[in-house]
């Protein structure tokens, strides 16, 4: 549980730091690779980018040692880092009911972390594998034809793709139980991994371009949660501590409610919407 509250406050803060860099390197003229190659000369960006790297590895340490629910939880509450990070390194406002869901995260998370177990030892069926390259390759299609979807569903449709996508690796990371290369190459898991996390990078792209960032970023939660958390406890073997069963869904549903209270933080640098609610409630 300690490295997916690590892998949390790793993501939430490497995503403040890449806003910063962000928005230092927009002054120049050029296209998005001109201003990719400007962010990259900052040390913020690199910060946060070798923040997600080390999040990522928190992310698998954490997987591999406690249930699926209670990571994908822990993920969530990154938008609770994010926006206390936010309201000092970017001066964001947070208003009352704002710092309330800071503190609602902070109560499921413990209530989490009492009720959780270990990570379920059953391997899952063998098709459970190909089930989620499947969910994988419908991600990456999704946000190939992201254009063609209607404008005012496309950001939370794409966002819960994104949040499927980021609930593949979640899962597959638990399905790859042999790393020797042969046994690795072999392993559908592997490539729904791979494939799994760039089809949600590109469908998380795509949503919070084309539409409301905190849409988008309410449906990646609820993808990212929900899912991959009945697959741990249905096929996984995912359980909590005796008789805590009530307190790790209330835990769950009080974080990731929590998380949804703090979606607008789903992109830091998304200028006038960011700010909008904050002003709005004084």
């Amino acid at each position: 549980m300690v490295c997916a509250l690590g892998a949390a406050v790793c993501f939430g803060t490497a995503t403040v730091l890449q806003a910063v860099a962000a928005r230092a390197a927009a002054g120049g003229g050029g296209g998005e690779a001109a201003l990719l190659l400007r962010a990259l000369r900052q040390w913020r960006y690199l910060a946060g980018l070798a923040l997600d790297g080390l999040g990522f590895l928190f992310q698998i340490a954490a997987l591999r040692s406690v249930p699926i629910y209670a990571v994908g939880a822990a993920l969530a509450s990154s938008l609770a880092v994010t926006a206390v990070v936010a309201a000092r390194l970017l001066r964001a406002r947070l208003s009352r009911v704002e710092w309330g869901a800071v503190a609602v995260v902070c109560a499921g998370l413990a209530m989490l972390g009492l009720a959780s177990g270990t990570e379920g030892e059953e391997a899952g069926p063998d098709w459970l594998s190909y089930a989620m390259l499947g969910v994988a390759v419908v991600v990456l299609l999704l946000g190939l034809v992201a254009g063609r979807l209607p404008k005012r569903g496309r950001a939370p449709v794409l966002g819960l793709g994104a949040g499927c996508g980021f609930g593949v690796v979640e899962v597959a990371v638990r399905l790859i139980d042999d790393l020797d290369p042969a046994a690795l190459f072999s392993n559908p898991a592997t490539y729904a991994l791979l494939l799994g996390g760039g089809a949600a990078f590109l469908s998380l792209t795509s949503a919070l371009q084309r539409g409301s960032v905190t849409a988008a970023t309410a449906g990646m939660v609820l993808g990212e949660t929900i899912g991959p958390a009945v697959v741990g406890v249905v096929w996984l073997g995912d359980r909590t501590r005796e008789g805590l069963a009530w307190l790790a869904v209330a835990g769950f549903v009080v974080a990731v409610a929590g998380a949804l209270g703090l979606a607008r933080f789903g992109e830091v640098g998304s200028g006038e919407e960011a700010e909008e609610p904050a002003v709005a409630s004084g």
